[in-house]
């Protein structure tokens, strides 16, 4: 198999797994959300940490110390990815999947936005049409709904800060999870122990194979991060960036098919909107990067579910989008 095929095969293997992951956390019900993102925090840690050991790559933790604004991001993006998770997981627990895909389908409009409101940077006309077809859709979706989807704009928003934050930050995918994880892991054992202390704590207490898939939640979580790592080191970023909206494409599937999740009219046309708007965003970063000479740029480095892939400066996440998220 040659490398490019390698790569193509990891990336679709890694999308495919950040699309299906609604399946595996409607698995771990009668566990609550916050305990699961407790968990998941925890096995992320410990997976990570004795896969890097193994590889004998635990040597930057020594250098992290001397760099107190990378630990100040690092805190940041731990609390962005935590905060995207348990939103994720808090989604698909309520049964409403197809509004968390609609998050990630909207991240790479928020991300720019976010370049425009706090960096000042100026947009093409097309990504100004991008934008306004976004919020259009969000108009029509927030009368669909009769409310605002909330859970999609604070994953897309949550997502698209923590790019913002590991773009700064530039630390690759390994390690970039374990040093958030680790940030996060005191909090996420605090609230197991206080759990387990008024016998709340599911783990052990179901059965022997929601323990597993339990414990199992930090490969899982590390696993599509390790394939997208190795599709990005043979693949060319815009390609990758095109794939990503694989992920999303299969949530709205999982969440309309399977989980049988309403899907009216109105709110087709909210995510019709959406999708113009990617056509024509992605259409138009494709043709400013060919024009580059230096081509597109991956962040290689998020935790986030579904990794940035970044094109003309740090947000402007025209043909890819994170992670994590979810």
């Amino acid at each position: 198999m040659t490398e490019l095929r390698l790569g193509y095969l990891y990336g679709v293997a890694a999308y495919f797994c950040w699309g299906f992951f609604p399946l595996y956390w409607r698995l771990l019900r009668p566990t609550g959300p916050l305990e699961v993102l407790a968990h998941r925090i925890v096995w992320s840690t410990l997976f990570v940490a004795l896969l890097l050991a193994a590889l004998r790559n635990l040597g930057f933790l020594r250098s992290l110390l001397h760099r107190p604004r990378t630990l100040a991001g690092i805190f940041l993006a731990a609390v962005l990815i935590a905060v995207n998770w348990g939103t994720y997981i808090y989604g698909v627990d309520t049964e409403r999947v197809v509004e968390t895909a609609l998050g990630y389908f909207i991240t790479p409009l928020v991300a720019v936005l976010l370049g425009v409101t706090s960096l000042g940077e100026r947009l093409r006309l097309a990504q100004w049409v991008a934008l306004g077809l976004g919020t259009l859709a969000v108009v029509v979706l927030t009368v669909d709904y009769g409310r605002l989807p909330y859970l999609a704009l604070l994953l897309a928003g949550s997502f698209a800060g923590y790019g913002l934050v590991k773009k700064r930050l530039g630390l690759p995918a390994a390690e970039g999870l374990l040093v958030e994880s680790a940030a996060l892991t005191l909090p996420a054992l605090a609230y197991l122990g206080w759990l387990a202390w008024g016998g709340q704590l599911t783990l052990g207490q179901v059965s022997v194979g929601h323990t597993t898939l339990l414990v199992l939640a930090g490969v899982i979580t590390a696993i599509p991060l390790l394939l997208f790592a190795g599709a990005a080191n043979r693949l060319p970023m815009t390609t990758l960036g095109l794939l990503q909206y694989l992920a999303p494409i299969l949530q709205l599937g999982v969440g309309v098919l399977i989980f049988h999740e309403p899907m009216p009219p109105a709110r087709l046309a909210g995510f019709v909107l959406v999708w113009v708007a990617l056509i024509a965003f992605t259409v138009d970063a494709v043709r400013h990067a060919r024009r580059r000479p230096g081509g597109p740029v991956a962040d290689r480095s998020t935790a986030g579910d579904q990794p940035v892939v970044t094109v003309d400066g740090p947000v402007d996440v025209t043909v890819g989008q994170p992670q994590r998220m979810s």
